[in-house]
């Protein structure tokens, strides 16, 4: 039996046709409704996030504790979190003050100096200079004005809080993400049955095949891209610091939070030869051969990242292509805001898997996906 017969369309019944405007103004009032109420469904989502984020480190703690209930699990992964978070912060912190008051004197003296790079005319670093508001940058990256723009940040917030009580409420919105963490981590695995418990027996096989593909999707985007993107990030970093490229460190760690979106962390490609042209103004090294040491540590970790981490974590199925990513994140950011960078992929792979089931029957049977891996089946 061929692959074209599993595949023949459904006519277009009025009922089906009625059932097809039913799903898209229910999709439609879906929208309407996330956007009316993301004020108060955003630290929710946000919470439920980090709880999914964190719910292996509490399955690891369970193991390691070997008891069921997840109470302690829970408590132990959160404390475990906030160390983490608050070593990375007292060992970051004076680095990134160094390395911003270094890089403000490093702006002004290229402001300043005449340079000559072969291969390199002077247009181009006329053309820099007039478009980059370098004495502003290098304000910006002082201690001082660090002071300052935190100073007035908790006036405003002051004048505010006294003004209204929407910040009041706002504040609070957040402060419950902590509540809600705490709440969804503990009855993480009951809330995953309650709602596989919701769906009509009748309906199940392909309510749950949806089900796992977001699964599949959240995995592989959430969890192994944040662990790549974290090493990503690290290799980065190391690889700067060597070279000593400015801002090393911090630049490399900016291109992991990049590499979210797979092979996003190209578009740095200009950041990084306008650092190298700093350096070569501020320590006189040869702009060719800091920028090549530069792309020397794209390749080497590029290579990394494809050859090893990427197949040992992610596995050869990539899920989402990185252009489909990049894409939802757009359109879901520009239509829900922040709320909508959270859900982007979950309600894409949702949209993809409905239209893949309900409308083209790509899974209708189970046979489809045997004949589709298979390209030498051609009967």
């Amino acid at each position: 039996m061929g692959k074209e017969q599993y595949f023949q369309r459904e006519p277009y019944t009025f009922d089906r046709v009625v059932r097809i405007v039913f799903t898209i103004v229910g999709i439609i009032a879906s929208l309407y409704l996330l956007d009316a109420l993301k004020g108060v469904l955003l630290p929710f989502f946000v919470a439920c996030l980090i709880s999914y984020m964190l719910e292996p480190a509490v399955k690891w703690n369970m193991r390691l504790l070997h008891i069921k209930s997840r109470f302690l699990p829970v408590v132990l992964t959160l404390l475990e979190a906030c160390l983490v978070i608050c070593v990375f912060c007292i060992l970051f912190f004076p680095y990134l003050v160094d390395e911003a008051s270094q890089m403000a004197v490093m702006l002004k003296n290229y402001a300043s100096a005449q340079i000559d790079v072969p291969y390199i005319s002077g247009p181009v670093h006329d053309f820099v200079k007039d478009n980059l508001d370098i004495d502003s940058i290098s304000r910006f990256l002082t201690p001082e004005e660090w002071k300052t723009i935190i100073k007035t940040a908790l006036t405003s917030s002051w004048n505010f809080l006294s003004s209204g009580l929407a910040f009041v409420i706002g504040l609070f919105s957040w402060l419950i993400v902590i509540l809600y963490v705490i709440f969804i981590m503990l009855d993480y695995e009951r809330i995953m049955l309650s709602f596989k418990q919701l769906v009509p027996f009748h309906h199940r096989d392909k309510v749950f095949h949806i089900g796992r593909d977001i699964e599949h999707a959240m995995n592989r985007y959430f969890r192994g891209q944040f662990f790549i993107a974290f090493i990503v990030g690290v290799l980065f970093a190391i690889g700067f610091a060597i070279i000593g490229l400015p801002m090393g460190v911090v630049f490399g760690l900016f291109i992991g939070i990049l590499n979210m979106v797979p092979y996003l962390q190209l578009i740095s490609l200009p950041i990084t030869a306008l650092l190298c042209l700093v350096s070569t103004a501020s320590t006189g090294v040869d702009f060719w051969v800091i920028f090549w040491e530069s792309m020397a540590v794209y390749v080497i970790v590029q290579c990394i990242q494809d050859l090893f981490l990427t197949p040992k974590i992610m596995g050869k199925a990539m899920g989402l292509n990185p252009a489909i990513i990049l894409l939802s994140l757009s359109v879901w950011g520009s239509l829900l805001g922040f709320m909508g960078l959270i859900i982007a992929l979950p309600l894409t792979t949702l949209l993809l898997s409905y239209y893949n089931i309900y409308i083209v029957n790509r899974y209708a049977r189970p046979e489809i996906e045997a004949l589709e891996g298979d390209p030498l089946n051609e009967n």
